[in-house]
């Protein structure tokens, strides 16, 4: 029987409360976003139905499954598949199989991270590390792009190339800066900015949304990690000291450092997070050398600045000029931003304060602002100076392509001024930083895509797993640098488009948030710089469209990907636990109590007490059911069938002598299955189902099962149940009529 949603109904009730165990347990107050209130409905001697606190009298009006607030609600844990043993695994493939399943970053020792972990753990314990620590793994992207952003900087503004990147600058610390310390007070569990945007459109609209952003977020971070590495194996190449037979395997030598990277990730977080601080230290002190030494070749020969500021007075007249003809140049620039949203994406991995909450980790929140403060002041200094000695002191042909500066400017200076000795240390050091940039992505991808893809039905479960997942973007880095051919400029465009995707996002989610809090000037300023990178992103598209082909590649593809997942699990439960009413109880032991259940699946149409009882005689004569047996109504309202998983909220009713219980869930035939197979584990007792054909073609009733979560009910309970109940002696009954 197809079942309606009703207005009333606005969504699921989230609870952090399981247990793992069959008994039971009584809750305190809880929260639920049902309007409808239950009262309890009794009969006056006269007949008329009174209502008292626990029920709805409200019955013409369909009400919607009781709000789950107060006292008497108990949580059961969902229904397990027939086949599932407690036991450990024995064997060797099991043994692997229970390997890779394990969260590396779990440990019975470490400190506490809440929110949303790894493969749906929500409240389990995992490591966490200082922020100085997680600020070095978000750093070996964003602190790497020192190796060639003063020469790309240089290249796009000449001369100009200081004031173009005290412009960028200021962008990063009065625009970047303060937009992602508020991402990261709104979404402190590594969501970033798409879950700030994620209620912007209703149900389907908003999922098929979130999916284009997270296209856009693995374009970004995906490319991260082959441009990265593809970049650290020309270095390799191109390095005086390198066997000349290097040349001809650059995709080779690519290939193993992607699969390097995957093995580290492998391991867990606690290693990439102790290689990154090691190789961020090294790379910075290396730079501050660097730099320190060209800022002193310029205090030692002041011709040389005054040379510059001239050549610029004589070019553009006044400072005004400079600076509109740099601003303009702004998107040449903009991948000197690219570190914010992995700075988000990691949070999980930053240490609170003991007295952090998972739905308010205020001690997460502090110290991820440090983390990005402390990564975009850095950034600043260091692009401030390289941009500066770079300008001022390596001749413009040396930038050129086939010049000895070309995406490498530091370096020539490191050759330059401090010999070939710590020019050889310098590229080792600018090598493994490069190779490495990718983890900050890896790490991104392995917190963002948990949060979304496995809880939305549209990637199978195994995927919240690290390891899993680390295996599979590790295999897809490797399709990508196959086919590009570790083509660093063949990968440019995608990755700019994609960082600057995650920038235009993230400001636009901002705005938004501003606007919901009634601060209508943070508000305009934040507007402004959604602009800004709107203009960014779209002169980037223009002079590289490869990068938006390459984005919406990805986009179809996760949405493909989606689409096949979903209607793969659709036999699934869907279930995380039950939430049940006392009232619900008493109904459900009382008709246990005659030794049989008789559950009729009623579409709710707002009947009264009479209504209730005709319906009653009616499915008794149809499917000759004795009167001794009582008959409990089922209804089952869908609040959002976008939603996979949901808590289902059961509230018990009586209204005169028809006893009814009341479901809010995602979905119709996968609820009327896990709520049979429960009543089934609760009472012993095997139950019977009853409803009634639908019409309508089935490719039809098909489409609104996997879009709508209802349809042809019965054939697809029934089918679920089979699915999760092997032995037919246990599993419960479907009758249509």
């Amino acid at each position: 029987m197809v079942h309606s949603p009703i207005p009333r109904v606005h969504g699921t009730m989230k609870s952090g409360d399981a247990f793992d165990v069959a008994e039971p347990h009584t809750v305190g107050p809880r929260r639920a976003p049902m309007e409808a209130s239950a009262v309890a409905i009794s009969t006056t001697p006269g007949g008329a139905a009174t209502a008292t606190p626990g029920s709805d009298p409200d019955l013409d009006d369909s009400p919607a499954p009781a709000s789950a607030d107060g006292e008497g609600y108990r949580i059961f844990p969902a229904p397990r598949h027939s086949g599932w043993k407690p036991e450990r695994p024995t064997g060797l493939l099991h043994a692997f199989g229970a390997w890779l399943m394990r969260d590396p970053s779990r440990d019975a020792d470490a400190s506490l991270g809440h929110g949303p972990g790894h493969h749906a753990q929500e409240a389990a314990s995992h490591e966490t590390h200082p922020w100085w620590k997680v600020m070095c793994l978000t750093g070996v992207d964003y602190f790497s792009t020192l190796g060639y952003q003063p020469g790309i900087a240089f290249l796009a503004a000449g001369a100009l190339a200081p004031v173009a990147t005290a412009i960028l600058i200021l962008v990063t610390l009065f625009g970047a800066l303060p937009m992602y310390i508020k991402v990261a007070n709104d979404s402190p569990h590594g969501e970033g900015s798409i879950q700030m945007l994620r209620g912007l459109l209703p149900r389907w609209q908003g999922k098929t949304f979130i999916l284009a952003l997270l296209g856009f977020a693995a374009t970004s971070w995906i490319i991260t990690i082959t441009l990265s590495a593809a970049d650290a194996t020309a270095h390799i190449i191109e390095n005086p000291l390198a066997p000349k037979v290097l040349h001809h395997y650059p995709v080779e030598v690519t290939l193993a450092l992607i699969i390097g990277l995957g093995a580290v990730f492998l391991k867990g977080f606690k290693e990439a997070i102790g290689l990154a601080v090691g190789l961020v230290v090294v790379y910075l002190a290396l730079n501050a050398a660097v730099i320190g030494v060209g800022l002193m070749q310029i205090a030692a020969n002041p011709v040389v600045l005054g040379t510059w500021t001239s050549g610029l007075f004589a070019t553009f007249g006044d400072p005004v000029a400079m600076i509109l003809a740099a601003a303009l140049l702004f998107p040449n620039l903009a991948l000197g931003l690219s570190g914010f949203e992995t700075g988000v994406a990691v949070m999980p991995q930053v240490q609170g304060d003991a007295s952090d909450t998972p739905a308010r980790p205020a001690g997460r929140i502090r110290n991820s602002y440090k983390l990005l403060a402390g990564s975009a002041v850095i950034m600043s200094l260091y692009l401030m100076g390289s941009s500066l000695i770079t300008t001022t002191l390596i001749p413009a042909n040396e930038f050129l392509p086939g010049g000895k500066a070309n995406g490498r400017a530091l370096a020539y200076l490191a050759y330059e001024f401090l010999g070939t000795g710590f020019g050889v240390v310098y590229d080792i050091s600018t090598v493994s930083i490069l190779w490495f940039a990718g983890a900050s992505a890896m790490a991104g991808l392995l917190n963002l895509v948990p949060n979304y893809l496995p809880k939305y039905g549209m990637a199978p479960d195994f995927v919240g797993a690290i390891r899993p997942l680390t295996l599979i973007l590790t295999a897809i880095a490797a399709a990508v640098t196959i086919w590009f051919d570790a083509s660093v400029d063949a990968q440019g465009g995608a990755y700019a488009t994609g960082v600057i995707a995650l920038m235009l996002s993230g400001a636009f989610a901002v705005t938004l948030a501003y606007l919901r809090e009634r601060r209508p000037a943070l508000a305009v300023v934040f507007g402004v710089i959604t602009v800004v990178f709107a203009y960014t992103l779209a002169v980037n598209i223009i002079k590289r469209p490869d990068g938006l082909e390459i984005a919406t590649f990805f986009i179809v593809a996760i949405l493909a990907t989606s689409v096949t997942s979903r209607m793969m699990r659709s036999w699934e439960l869907r279930v995380d636990q039950l939430v049940v009413d006392d009232t619900a109880l008493k109904i459900i032991h009382d008709a246990a109590s005659s030794g049989t259940l008789r559950i009729v699946c009623n579409r709710p149409e707002g009947e009264d007490g009479a209504g209730y009882l005709a319906k009653e005689a009616e499915e008794r004569a149809i499917h000759n059911i004795v009167p001794a047996d009582p008959v409990i109504f089922l209804e089952i309202y869908v609040a959002d069938s976008s939603e996979f998983r949901s808590e289902l909220v059961v509230t018990g009713h009586i209204v005169e002598q028809a006893n009814i219980l009341r479901v809010t869930a995602t979905t119709i035939p996968n609820t009327i299955a896990a709520i049979m197979l429960w009543l089934r584990d609760h009472t012993g007792i095997v139950p019977h189902a009853y409803m009634e054909w639908t019409e309508g073609g089935p490719f039809l009733h098909a489409a609104q099962f996997l879009m709508f979560g209802k349809g042809e009910t019965a054939p697809v309970a029934r089918e679920i149940l089979r699915t999760h109940e092997e032995d037919r002696a246990r599993r419960p009954f479907v009758h249509v009529g």
